[in-house]
């Protein structure tokens, strides 16, 4: 059969299960806004798009969004047009239709089912937005925008015969009787190579050699900021500096925004808490904390390999891949108790919970924790345990997302 897939940064959440669907016989093509002189990726012909416009100054700042997404899926339909008119007719395309590409694709191919990656439906009360005091919209038209927002979604809602959500909880954020059409499963976790290794070593600022025998606890996120807890940990650690003389603190992540808003001042969150804390650390305890940027995979994986405790911090929001790969290593995790982390860390068990706000019971957590190598050694097993049962890719999530799509090709 003939499968199209659609990511703005292709193949983001599709990069285990369009290669699987080329090496199963099918034709598969992407559409992808990245630049690139590649023509194929994995036996995938790609076709790359680029809009020809920006969005409109002073637009109402309610529309903004959706003129983006407007934007993004005219130019995704030309390039269809272009695609179709080369003679390739898909008869199933999969879009992570989240920035809008896919909003006219049916008008292109009228014929050709249309599968949705359901990552997120936004909400005023409930998940993200207002949950944190600290960081409160004082603008009473924020539900206004959020329904504007979810535009996106509803019109996907009408052509869109099938969705996939990687966890329950955000699946249960879309309303019925479209959650009715979504299948949950896992995008999948190589726990094959993500796996414990007692002798993995990573060198920091080239001259510090950390091993399995040093003290570590690691923080990951794709950029730091309030959204992934950034500032509840960065609270956390004058107070875990001193009682743990010996740790040294890994710090991954940008200091740009991934999720939520900027500061109002202008400047950089991680200079913000940095500033926030610094004062109450002593300069011989500071040298120990790294903060790290965003480093290679191929350091990634050592990095937790040698995590003597691993904290991972959420607002209820979509569920970083890094957990599951920390859990598949076999980290001994230290979480807050926010959906959709419930699903992946029991607490006792696969890991411990604790509330988000508080940076204290985080500080008791973890020292509790390194103080404890056998209560380590047994959440980091269940870990990997949990984590090989319910989110391996080979044996567990490929074979349901290809199972997925075959239904929804042969019906």
């Amino acid at each position: 059969m003939k499968i199209l897939f659609i990511h703005q940064n292709f193949p983001g959440q599709f990069k285990f299960l369009a290669p699987a669907l080329v090496r199963d016989g099918h034709e598969v093509h992407a559409m992808i806004m990245n630049k690139t002189d590649a023509k194929s990726w994995n036996g995938i012909t790609l076709h790359p798009y680029f809009p020809n416009r920006g969005t409109t100054p002073n637009i109402h700042p309610w529309v903004s969004d959706f003129e983006t997404k407007t934007i993004r899926a005219e130019a995704a339909f030309k390039n269809a047009l272009a695609i179709k008119a080369k003679g390739f007719n898909p008869d199933l395309i999969v879009s992570h239709h989240g920035w809008g590409e896919s909003l006219f694709l049916k008008e292109v191919w009228p014929n050709a089912k249309l599968a949705i990656y359901c990552e997120f439906y936004y909400h005023s009360s409930d998940a993200d937005v207002g949950f944190d005091p600290e960081f409160p919209s004082n603008d009473v038209t924020e539900p206004c925008r959020l329904r504007l927002k979810n535009l996106n979604n509803l019109l996907h809602f009408d052509i869109a015969d099938a969705g996939i959500s990687p966890t329950h909880w955000q699946a249960s954020t879309f309303p019925k009787p479209f959650r009715d059409k979504i299948t949950v499963i896992h995008d999948g976790i190589d726990t094959n190579t993500l796996t414990p290794n007692p002798n993995a070593t990573l060198t920091i600022n080239e001259k510090l050699k950390l091993t399995k025998e040093d003290e570590i606890i690691t923080f990951v996120n794709r950029n730091l900021e309030p959204y992934r807890g950034y500032h509840i940990f960065m609270r956390a650690l004058p107070e875990l500096l001193q009682k743990q003389p010996k740790a040294q603190i890994l710090i991954v992540g940008g200091d740009d925004v991934s999720y939520g808003g900027r500061p109002k001042d202008g400047g950089k969150w991680k200079d913000i808490f940095i500033n926030e804390v610094k004062d109450k650390i002593s300069v011989e305890d500071w040298k120990r904390v790294h903060f790290l940027g965003n480093i290679p995979y191929q350091h990634f994986i050592p990095l937790l390999q040698l995590s003597t405790v691993h904290v991972y911090l959420t607002y209820p929001f979509v569920l970083s891949w890094s957990l599951l790969e920390a859990m598949s290593v076999g980290c001994a995790i230290v979480a807050s108790n926010t959906q959709p982390l419930r699903e992946a860390i029991k607490h006792d068990d696969t890991g411990l919970l604790v509330d988000f706000f508080d940076s204290q019971s985080l500080t008791n957590q973890i020292c509790d924790l390194i103080r404890n190598p056998l209560k380590r050694k047994k959440l980091g097993e269940n870990a990997r345990k949990f984590a090989i049962e319910n989110y391996d890719l080979e044996s567990t999530c490929l074979p349901k997302q290809l199972s997925w799509v075959n239904s929804l090709i042969f019906g």
